[in-house]
């Protein structure tokens, strides 16, 4: 038929013909519609199913309800109104009758950005993830940067857990701060999948009740967080928690607030395997991508994580045949008259070196000795740190595929925690927080056997076409254990002079097309964030790193990306399923 158009309406069909077939196709303005005569009522709607695009004129039409025959998402067919959750209303567009002609108006009339911040906090609170992934595509068209929508899932996330800040947070923070790096395609990718961690880790779990800051304006931020760490030692998580929002209160400033948090979780040794400390350095980043006005109800969530977290000197790995942490508590005395020593020849230190290759070594002793000595003759906390890191990606990268699986796991903990003590110096330098320095290297010792043998460091092959390669590490990786391979063309790409940062972001995007995997996750940006402050021929080692683990844990299922998919095909209005009229 012919559309015509009269005040803004255009002609759909004419009604005896509606009558007689109770349900008709058409196409107008762009969109395929569906008119039902229910009664004496006209109703005219999407023919796509709000759910997954199912055409809904082979549903069925009763006492008012249409029901899609495909998942059985059911409508008021009046005001376009779900039943269920997870399908989304249904758009209707209004019916004007002109004599025979069925008149519809199909001017946009709803704010989808509205609508769909309204659907982000539905899909958080019920565990939906096509609805997760239809509101993220949204928000991040009408917000690049994907701050919105990481705001969202951050305020829903420390509000909803019992438990505080844990892996879904972790993982969606991790994924915001690889935003910058990502093809802006991957971008909605990566956010959806943070954000559905963090709906799936809350799913089922009591909520937290915040606890309010004392009720004056109490001692200072000293005397705070001197009472913080010791509530922690004692694993009081409730009186922690009320110091620190005590604190956040007061007005303590950001540097005052991580110091506290990063004091207490250094006190005992690599808690909870290196989860704690990494997981306050997690929520500091949040607050710098969200804002510090947020400070209260996001480091609330910490103290629950760092009070109960396992303690090493209570493990016999770090106690048995070498005593570690009578070896940490030695050094932990020695580091003031260090720094006292080295601040005075700060910026000449040139030892680099030799203490990776001592931090890599089998001796633990000599290892601290080495380090002290470090800082005396002038190297600075994150220099002493960024070492360390880097020794930590080194078992990442020359990890043997002899190894049990499991292992990786181990080598992976000991790089995300010693590249969040780094960050976490590189924001606030502070004698308590070397200790994690110092913990760390003890770590990347215990996993030595790691590293028995040791892959060799792979060794740069010529590139003819650079872009070629980047496509065929795409490739690569939808293959199995491709561990070396995959370190191979990564070495050579960085040799040839290409942008690193496109390495970065295929990196990246291989990341978001895998089910999400909450440490390979942690292993790509932990290692993104190494390559940023790394110079020189260093700067390549944890993309290698990041690459070979990726490689050892892909491919998946896939099974997320699939349903990302599926929203972005909704999203741009492809007909997933419906024939065309």
């Amino acid at each position: 038929m012919t559309a015509t158009e009269i005040d803004g309406l255009v002609r759909a069909a004419s009604l005896s013909e509606l009558r007689a077939a109770g349900r008709l196709v058409v196409s107008l303005g762009g969109h395929t519609l569906c008119l039902f005569a229910d009664g004496d009522a006209v109703h005219a709607v999407d023919n796509r199913c709000p759910h997954m695009g199912f055409p809904l004129h082979r549903g069925s039409v009763a006492d008012g309800i249409l029901t899609c025959h495909w998942h059985h998402a059911r409508f008021d067919l009046c005001s376009g109104g779900t039943f269920d959750q997870w399908a989304d209303d249904l758009r209707r567009f209004p019916v004007e009758l002109r004599g025979d002609d069925v008149y519809v108006d199909v001017a946009p009339r709803e704010d989808h950005v509205a609508h769909h911040r309204k659907r982000l906090r539905d899909g958080l609170e019920r565990n939906i993830p096509l609805v997760l992934a239809k509101a993220t595509i949204t928000l991040t068209e009408s917000d690049p940067t994907g701050a919105e929508a990481f705001a969202a899932g951050l305020e829903f996330g420390v509000e909803r857990r019992g438990d505080g800040w844990g892996r879904g947070l972790t993982t969606l923070t991790c994924f915001m701060n690889l935003a910058p790096w990502l093809d802006i395609p991957d971008v909605p990718v990566a956010l959806y999948q943070g954000l559905a961690d963090v709906s799936a880790e809350a799913a089922g779990e009591p909520p937290r009740f915040p606890l309010d800051p004392l009720p004056s304006a109490g001692p200072d931020v000293s005397v705070l967080g001197r009472w913080f760490r010791r509530f922690v030692e004692v694993r009081d998580a409730e009186g922690a928690e009320r110091a620190l929002v005590s604190a956040v209160r007061v007005g303590a400033s950001p540097t005052e607030l991580a110091d506290m948090l990063f004091a207490a979780a250094t006190d005992h040794r690599y808690l909870d395997g290196g989860h704690a400390l990494d997981f306050v350095n997690k929520a500091l980043e949040a607050l710098d991508a969200v804002g510090w006005a947020h400070a209260e109800a996001v480091l609330a969530s910490l103290p629950v994580q760092i009070a109960s977290a396992e303690r090493m000197e209570e493990s016999n790995a770090w106690r048995n045949p070498v005593d570690l942490v009578d070896l940490l508590d030695g050094a932990f005395e020695r580091v003031p008259a260090a720094l006292g020593a080295g601040k005075a020849r700060r910026a000449g230190w040139s030892g680099r070196s030799r203490l990776v290759e001592l931090v890599l070594g089998d001796d633990p002793a000599a290892c601290i000795d080495a380090m002290l000595e470090a800082i005396g003759e002038g190297a600075d906390e994150v220099e002493l740190a960024s070492a360390v890191s880097f020794a930590a990606a080194t078992r990442i990268a020359r990890f043997p595929t002899t190894n049990e699986f499991g292992d990786w796991d181990t080598a992976l903990h000991t790089f995300t925690f010693a590249n969040a003590v780094e960050q976490g110096l590189r924001r606030s330098p502070s004698q308590e927080l070397v200790r994690g320095v110092l913990d760390a290297a003890m770590s990347v010792y215990l996993d030595r056997f790691l590293n028995v043998p040791a892959t060799r460091l792979p060794e740069p092959g010529s590139v003819a076409d650079s872009r070629a390669l980047l496509l065929e590490l795409s490739e690569l990786l939808d293959r199995q254990q491709q561990v070396n391979e995959a370190g191979q063309l990564v070495a050579s790409y960085l040799a040839s002079s290409a942008d690193s940062r496109s390495l970065v972001a295929a990196l990246g995007s291989a990341l978001v097309r895998e089910d999400r995997n909450f440490h390979t996750i942690q292993c790509v940006e932990a290692a993104a964030r190494q390559f940023a402050v790394l110079s020189g021929d260093e700067s390549g080692l944890p993309l290698v790193a990041a690459a070979r683990y990726l490689a050892a844990h892909a491919t998946t299922t896939r099974s997320q990306r699939q349903t990302f998919d599926i929203a972005r095909r909704l999203h741009r209005g492809d007909r997933l399923y419906e024939e065309v009229p």
